[in-house]
């Protein structure tokens, strides 16, 4: 009988381990070997990947100086979800009734009303505190609702010094606040180069690729360039972002961090730009007497095509949109009828008779440039007579060779010239110098110009025929050409160093640390003895241009400086602009320059909007730019200091001079605008000169210290009106 149930207590004992073992080796199975596959399909167990923002690189001039940086910005940021879970500890959490389509069907459903809790519990205790501040309820909403309180809500940013030590004295009394430093741009001479530059925005989410957006569960965005070379090169200059990895419970709590990296700083851009010479063309605009309203300086090195200052004014303080512009700001920006968000020294005007230096080069590939012109004060074409610009002077220059005519700036004599020089030989002399197309300068917003031809013309204005006239007001550099300052710089510069044409570029390198990461190196568009110009030919054109500064008689004696040989060559363009429906003179006068005679350092082109001549406004400018850019190599030293924006005007500039020393008087030849006739020629139809395209910026608002977006709409300028037709048309 013992034996029957031993035997039964074996077998049930055996049964027990066996159905143990197979639980065992079941649960084994299911936990371990299984484990990657079954993990996730617990629900809402998993790890949360959070993008922290990486730190923008520098940028700096080619000596190194850095032109922008990053300072500490304090910042008062909230942890929700740890706000939310004190909350619950004491009271019900409120609810807000959430409003929202599907599918486009009006639905609705119920949140945690994160700005009642706010209101409550923090802003009722800062305005205790006196340090309570106006907030974007609906974007406090629209944080929380997405990043589930994850990512922390930036109450207030950029506080002084001052509210920080009071926030960072009081937040222990405040769940979830906590005082912050973050890095910000800081554009450390204000205006300087402010064109150049450029700006930045805070991050929009908007503007990032579904692929790089898909590849975290909470994104914090980087700042993102706007305009200038913080847009151009903001890829380059983005910094590596950091990973915050968060664990999730099954119920959809975070648990903890269980990974931090920490972002990485951006790439160093480092400018063709020469903080010094930039200082110094940022100070001749203003410290000219009357100051500049409108106009522009570019500076260049000849032998490589670096553009060493850009200068432009009106201007802008780039410090203005960090971190956020302020409404009454931008508003003020847009407002301004001068536009100083403009960059007119890659923006097109009619060059008026600096466009003859160019037109030189048509005769010399037409084998003329030998050939002599008789100036009788104006020749006629069709039915109109076309006058030289000393006709006004009741005289005439009589007969030319080009050198004299370039310094005498005869419109004369380049109204035959151009015409026996032939419009394809213009074109062709035009593309060698790479007008009418954009020189490809690292900015968006350069425009290309036009370089007109028969072809253009009949594209472009198909009622209109081309004549002998269009070609006499082409050669004067007026009627429909278009050229920038930029582009007018390169063709000072080829003529200096002897016929190499290099594409201008403001790139110098670009670094990680001390790892060289890129290096522009000088790109040549064309070298001009490949079209068979000879030194001799050149030399023609040079030496013209060294008699319009150098020579009695000349344009642009207010341009010559002590010991040095300068070249140059002035421009006076017939401009209007409209007040209502009133036209007013509005000349544009330009000056290009290059110097030393002999083996060049510097080449310049100014601009000053308004002013009566080229010899007599923006010859001076040269002249001070010049003479101070040369001489930092004997020893001239320029403190960097920061230069306050420009507001821009209208005031007529007659005559420009520096430290209450008159420049030298102008003389009757620099009064060189191209006359079409008389002023019954003003424009029928309008060109908004200023026109520009308002880029994407977040601006606050004064109540709103967040923020709101604002699109700008971005339109064309008209191009150059249409009052030829009626000249030239037979």
């Amino acid at each position: 009988m013992v034996v029957k149930y031993r035997i039964r207590l074996y077998i049930f004992t055996m049964v027990l381990i066996l159905g143990f073992g197979t639980l065992a080796q079941r649960l084994w199975n299911l936990s371990v070997e299984r484990h990657d596959e079954f993990v996730n399909k617990v629900p809402g167990t998993k790890t949360l990947r959070v993008r922290i923002p990486g730190v923008r690189g520098e940028i700096k001039d080619r000596n190194g100086v850095a032109l922008v940086s990053n300072k500490a910005s304090f910042e008062v940021r909230i942890d929700l979800k740890t706000l939310v879970a004190e909350y619950k500890k004491q009271a019900k959490l409120p609810e807000f009734e959430y409003y929202y389509l599907e599918q486009g069907i009006p639905r609705s459903k119920m949140e945690t009303d994160i700005v009642a809790i706010v209101d409550e519990v923090i802003i009722g205790n800062l305005n205790k505190l006196g340090l309570a501040a106006p907030y974007n309820a609906n974007q406090l909403r629209v944080q929380y609702r997405t990043n589930r309180g994850v990512v922390p809500w930036v109450y207030r940013r950029d506080l002084t010094f001052e509210d920080f030590s009071q926030f960072a004295e009081h937040r222990l009394g405040l769940p979830g606040v906590s005082v912050t430093v973050r890095p910000v741009r800081q554009y450390i001479y204000d205006a300087l180069a402010c064109h150049v530059l450029g700006y930045v925005s805070l991050p929009d989410e908007k503007k990032v690729p579904d692929e790089e957006r898909n590849d975290w569960d909470f994104y914090v965005g980087d700042d993102y360039g706007v305009a200038g070379m913080e847009k151009s090169f903001n890829d380059e200059l983005r910094g590596r972002p950091g990973v915050q990895i968060m664990l999730q419970n099954e119920k959809g709590a975070i648990v903890r961090e269980i990974e931090h990296q920490d972002p990485r700083k951006g790439n160093d851009v480092y400018l063709t730009l020469d903080a010094r010479i930039q200082l110094i063309a940022e100070r001749a605009l203003r410290e000219s007497s009357p100051a500049i309203g409108r106009g522009s300086v570019v500076v260049m090195k000849p032998s490589t095509g670096e553009v060493l200052a850009m200068a432009s004014v009106p201007s802008f303080n780039p410090n203005k949109f960090i971190p956020t512009i302020s409404s009454a700001d931008f508003k003020g920006y847009l407002a301004n009828p001068c536009v100083p968000l403009l960059n007119r020294a890659v923006r097109t005007y009619s060059p008026g008779s600096i466009y003859k230096v160019m037109i030189s080069f048509a005769g010399i590939l037409a084998g003329i440039q030998g050939d002599h012109w008789n100036c009788p004060g104006s020749i006629t074409y069709g039915n109109k007579a076309m006058k030289c610009w000393i006709a006004a002077k009741g005289g005439s220059h009589g007969g030319l060779g080009l050198s004299d005519a370039l310094k005498n700036s005869c419109n004369c004599y380049f109204y035959q010239y151009g015409n026996h020089a032939g419009i394809n030989n213009i074109v062709k002399a035009g593309e060698m110098f790479g007008l009418g197309v954009k020189t490809g300068i690292e900015l968006e917003e350069e425009d290309a110009g036009i370089l007109p031809s028969p072809a253009w013309l009949a594209i472009h204005h198909p009622d209109v025929r081309w004549t002998s006239g269009t070609t006499a007001n082409t050669s004067i550099g007026q009627g429909f050409v278009l050229a920038s300052p930029l582009q007018m710089a390169g063709l000072a510069s080829t003529v200096g160093n002897g016929g190499t044409a290099y594409k201008p570029h403001l790139l110098k390198k670009i670094t990680d640390g001390s790892e060289l990461i890129r290096e522009q190196l000088p790109d040549v568009r064309g070298v001009f003895k490949d079209y068979g110009l000879t030194a001799e030919k050149l030399e023609l054109v040079r030496k013209g241009m060294w008699k319009v500064v150098m020579e009695a008689g000349g344009t642009a004696k207010a341009a010559r400086i002590p010991g040095i040989e300068v070249a140059g060559k002035t421009g006076t363009a017939q401009n209007w602009r409209y007040e209502g429906k009133e036209a007013i003179g509005d000349n544009h006068t330009l000056f290009i320059t290059f110097a030393p005679y002999e083996n060049p350092k510097l080449a310049c082109c100014i601009l000053v909007q308004g002013g009566k001549s080229g010899g007599g406004c923006a010859a001076p400018i040269a002249k001070r730019i010049m003479e101070q850019a040369l001489a930092l190599d004997n020893g001239y030293s320029v403190a960097l200091s920061p230069v306050s924006e420009v507001v821009g005007n209208f005031t007529p500039v007659l005559a420009v001079s520096f430290d209450g020393v008159p420049s030298i008087a102008p003389t009757t030849n620099e009064d060189d605008a191209g006359i079409v006739n008389d002023d019954t020629d003003a424009p029928k139809s309008r060109r908004k000169e200023d026109a520009v395209a308002t880029p994407r910026v977040t601006i606050r608002e004064e109540a709103d210290v967040e923020g709101s977006r604002a699109i700008q709409n971005q339109s064309t300028p008209p191009r150059r009106a249409n009052f030829l037709k009626r000249i030239f048309t037979r």
